[in-house]
């Protein structure tokens, strides 16, 4: 198992910049045949902008089956465990409606 470390990016990960920025270097480990532990050990705030941008747009790409069996996550917070599953809820749901 991978292990991707979200405080090498800072303690709060906020905008969509970064989160479009650390999506696009966790992308390739995903698509590896390794499942990937996301590490948030470390992290205060995962926003709803940073988790939309980093984690539910990977929906976009494979469903929510294929990234719950190509991921762990570890060490969240329950801030940051809210608003990661409500990005992931919007992004389902936009989908859903499209």
């Amino acid at each position: 198992m991978k292990t991707f470390r979200f405080r090498e990016y800072g303690e709060h990960l906020g905008t969509r910049q970064l989160g479009e920025r650390v999506r696009e270097q966790l992308w390739p480990l995903i698509q590896g045949s390794e499942k990937v532990c996301l590490d948030f050990e470390g992290v205060d705030v995962v926003s709803n902008s940073f988790a939309d941008e980093c984690i539910a747009k990977l929906l976009l790409t494979m469903s929510l089956d294929e990234l719950k069996q190509h991921t762990t996550f570890i060490g969240l917070n329950d801030f940051a465990r809210k608003n990661i599953a409500l990005a992931l809820k919007r992004r389902m749901y936009a989908l859903a409606s499209a």
